[in-house]
């Protein structure tokens, strides 16, 4: 007698993004696919209801300015492009708008540039951001924003940007929602002997041979770009899902469980690859020395540490620098990033974080550094 299926790992996460291609956004170009869109928040609304928290990474924003320009074929001049994607950008929002506000579900346009995630201090603020909206239990819709970003609109692609999320959120899954049924050995349209990949580990070197190819003329990333958007979430333990968009209830039927498409399994945990990154730092740009009570509460209760607890701040560091937490004897007993900077930092340190706005006039977080940022040494 045979066990039961192992469920696929979207049955036990609680925080996912959804990546959603050109194709099925504007359905091949003709034009923003409301049926399509209503059925993505229809599905998002259910998993709400179970208390999960969803981020949507959403294409579509120059195709559909490409038929609202009239143009049938995809523009190469960037500024057309950067045209196509403002004008194309409104549809886009107002769309997911309408059909998530018709489920009860309030939404936040976000857009994002490779460039937002690479500078320390606007990834900081961008988690936060998106940090707040879940918590408020709006969805997030991003896109990059392309009118103003030149190369990502001549070589990014959103697969790649929603990998970044997906870090940038610790996000328990990311699923890629796209015009195949998920990753095959061999292009299937070529090689009939082609087998379908329901499960393999991310950032296998024989994915790439496999995944080869482009996209479709509307859309720019081709199965390539979601195997190596995989490898890029699995690098802070997030598994990604590769599945047809138009499947019934895709995303209802995977939280569930149900094994659709493509997973491409994370081989390290979530948490242990974030805090690995952060003990193999070996080039600190300061440290604090915190009291013993500190000591205690970080070691003990695994809590996060506040500014009361600083006794002085070393070095020149700034929001987002990894920095040791020394005990009063000088001992590292902890190291993650840094909230506020080494300035802000010796301005609020043995303060309460109820005065830093006053020593300030601004408050990043209440925290000098997050629990989920912060790893015991």
């Amino acid at each position: 007698m045979t066990g039961l299926p192992t469920p696929g790992p979207l049955a036990g996460a609680r925080r996912i993004v959804v990546k959603v291609g050109s194709s099925l956004v504007t359905n091949e170009g003709r034009g923003i696919d409301a049926q399509a869109i209503g059925n993505w928040a229809r599905q998002l609304a259910v998993l709400a209801g179970q208390g999960r928290e969803v981020l949507m990474v959403s294409s579509g924003a120059i195709a559909e300015g490409m038929k609202r320009l009239g143009w049938t074929q995809r523009p190469k001049e960037l500024n057309e492009l950067q045209a196509a994607a403002a004008v194309g950008q409104m549809g886009l929002a107002q769309m997911y708008e309408s059909r998530l506000s018709e489920q009860g579900m309030a939404s936040a346009q976000v857009l994002l540039t490779h460039a937002d995630l690479a500078d320390r201090e606007r990834y900081l603020n961008a988690r936060s951001t998106l940090l707040t909206l879940l918590g408020l239990r709006v969805i997030p819709v991003i896109n990059e924003n392309d009118t103003v970003v030149n190369d990502e609109i001549k070589f990014g692609d959103n697969d790649t940007l929603g990998a970044l999320v997906a870090n940038l959120v610790d996000a328990d899954a990311y699923v890629i929602l796209t015009d195949q049924r998920g990753l095959y050995s061999a292009d299937p349209r070529r090689d009939p002997a082609a087998c379908f990949i329901d499960e393999a580990r991310a950032g296998d070197p024989a994915l790439e041979a496999m995944a080869g190819g482009a996209g479709s003329a509307i859309g720019r990333g081709g199965m390539l770009t979601k195997v190596l958007a995989a490898r890029r979430a699995a690098a802070s333990g997030t598994s990604t899902l590769i599945a047809w968009g138009r499947e019934p209830d895709v995303l209802v039927r995977l939280a569930a469980g149900e094994r659709i498409g493509t997973a491409l399994l994370a081989p390290t945990a979530k948490l242990a690859a974030r805090k690995q990154w952060m003990v193999d730092q070996l080039q600190l740009r300061g440290a604090v020395r915190v009291d013993e009570g500190a000591v205690a509460k970080l070691q003990g209760e695994g809590k996060s540490l506040l500014p009361i607890g600083v006794l002085d701040v070393d070095g020149d560091f700034v929001r987002g620098d990894v920095i040791a937490v020394r005990s009063p004897q000088g001992v590292e007993v902890a190291r993650g990033l840094a909230n506020y900077s080494a300035r802000e930092a010796r301005l609020i340190a043995r303060k309460p974080s109820s005065q830093i706005e006053a020593l300030l006039g601004y408050a990043h977080e209440p925290e000098l550094i997050h629990r989920t940022n912060l790893v015991l040494m």
